[in-house]
């Protein structure tokens, strides 16, 4: 077996087993070959099936700093090869993984980005409802903030998935894993009427009738990723607003608005479809900076201090 065959393998391993998502896999294949291409370079081995020590695992990390990435992009490769190889020692094809206990720069703490609730406010109320699209789009705009969904399941959605009398989505997430969501009432009413009547104005348009995707563009035929950045920005705009935004954003948002009213981090956890309870952690960060607000408004010592301090 070459380096092409092993990682084509794996490839299929993570397509039909793991049910990676086309662009993930696609950023796993080229931090592979880029490792293989390292490699041939270097001379540091015959391929990658002949990585002898950690040595090499650890030279590879220094020649992706010299190159100038950021700690967080050579995070994301060797954890592509750890994968990797973590594969080939579970099928016995390798006999041990390298890439696992290397030492790698530190990764600065990030946040991650939220959108205000007066500016999601305003997000929504700039959809004109008396238009087809701008329908639609108050529907996508509930189903990112009100149902915490990645823009990937909101693009996949079927009608199928919807329960209306329970007020429920089932979603097909990350790694083929299930789980169901909630929908507020208004959600749910307003996702009902789109289906029933603009929905079907924009699947005129392509005349494709047996399409059961949720969510189409102008031309009646399924929404991309890119195109609900695009639906996003436009917004922004109208709101007279400049801030970046993505739909990522907006589940960051769910999250964070969930657990600053007092939702437990299990639920959210269920909720957002989190393999790890901590990666749900990283947002009680966020809500403890709302705690620190809270506690310098409303406790007496904390207010007195504060007076004392601003310039006059």
């Amino acid at each position: 077996m070459n380096d092409n065959e092993a990682i084509l393998d794996f490839i299929r391993y993570l397509t039909n087993i793991k049910g990676y998502s086309e662009n993930t896999i696609e950023s796993y294949k080229n931090d592979l070959e880029e490792f293989s291409s390292f490699l041939a370079t270097e001379k540091m081995a015959r391929d990658m099936l002949h990585v002898r020590n950690e040595r090499t695992a650890q030279n590879y990390v220094s020649y992706l700093s010299k190159k100038g990435l950021s700690s967080s992009s050579i995070h994301r490769k060797i954890s592509s090869l750890s994968s990797f190889y973590g594969y080939l020692v579970k099928e016995e094809l390798f006999k041990e993984n390298y890439f696992l206990s290397l030492e790698l720069p530190k990764e600065p703490k990030r946040l991650p980005k939220i959108i205000k609730e007066d500016e999601i406010k305003m997000l929504f109320e700039v959809c004109d409802l008396n238009n087809k699209l701008g329908y639609r789009n108050y529907c996508i705009l509930g189903c990112l903030y009100g149902c915490g969904l990645r823009v990937s399941e909101l693009c996949s959605m079927q009608i199928k998935d919807i329960d209306f009398i329970e007020r429920t989505i089932h979603i097909h997430g990350k790694g083929m894993k299930d789980r169901m969501v909630i929908m507020y009432e208004d959600l749910a009413q307003s996702l009902k009427h789109y289906i029933s009547t603009f929905r079907l104005e924009l699947l005129y348009n392509s005349r494709q009738m047996d399409e059961r995707t949720v969510f189409l563009n102008k031309n009646g035929t399924p929404l991309s990723r890119v195109g609900v950045r695009k639906i996003l920005e436009h917004l922004v705009t109208l709101c007279g607003e400049t801030y970046n935004i993505s739909p990522h954003m907006l589940r960051h948002s769910f999250a964070t608005a969930l657990l600053n009213n007092g939702a437990d981090m299990r639920s959210v956890q269920e909720l957002l479809g989190h393999e790890s309870l901590s990666t749900t952690q990283v947002y009680t960060h966020l809500s403890f900076e709302k705690i620190k607000e809270s506690y310098k408004i409303a406790h007496p010592r904390a207010m007195r201090i504060d007076k004392k301090n601003v310039k006059k």
